[in-house]
């Protein structure tokens, strides 16, 4: 069952934006980039009111994701991609990124917080950031 509405147009988007942000992260780096992405359809609060699909999410301007204006996400998702990308519409979480809202490559430590939001955690070169459940309720409930 799936947590957000996608056509198979739309699973093929996250798929490319989860290989482009974190394909040197492995297969579960690119799982909390996918799991950030559906967080922002699902939170309906913040930077991400109204973002209502997983295109809405890939092409959100401002506050958006640097793949899409840089290249690299325009190559075409892969079948493995593709089953990762189903993997988080149908709500699988992985820590630290289950709550998360952004995520960012910094060049050294993760900052505790990041535009007012507490650090999760890190998986390799990535720092996920959630927000509050008071902030963000969507992000926190249950499917």
């Amino acid at each position: 069952m799936a947590v957000v509405k996608a056509p198979q147009s739309d699973v093929k988007l996250l798929a490319r934006l989860m290989r482009a942000e974190a394909e040197g992260d492995g297969k579960l780096g690119m799982l909390m980039v996918g799991n950030t992405g559906i967080n922002r359809v699902r939170g309906d609060c913040m930077d991400f009111e109204n973002i209502d699909t997983i295109r809405d999410m890939v092409f959100q301007s401002p506050g958006g994701f640097e793949a899409t204006q840089k290249g690299y996400f325009y190559q075409r998702a892969r079948q493995s991609e593709i089953k990762l990308a189903k993997k988080t519409i149908a709500g699988k979480r992985y820590h630290p990124a289950s709550y998360s809202l952004w995520f960012f490559k910094p060049p050294g430590n993760c900052p505790e917080q990041w535009f007012n939001q507490w650090n999760a955690g890190r998986y390799k070169s990535h720092c996920f950031y959630k927000p509050t459940e008071s902030n963000c309720a969507g992000v926190y409930s249950t499917y």
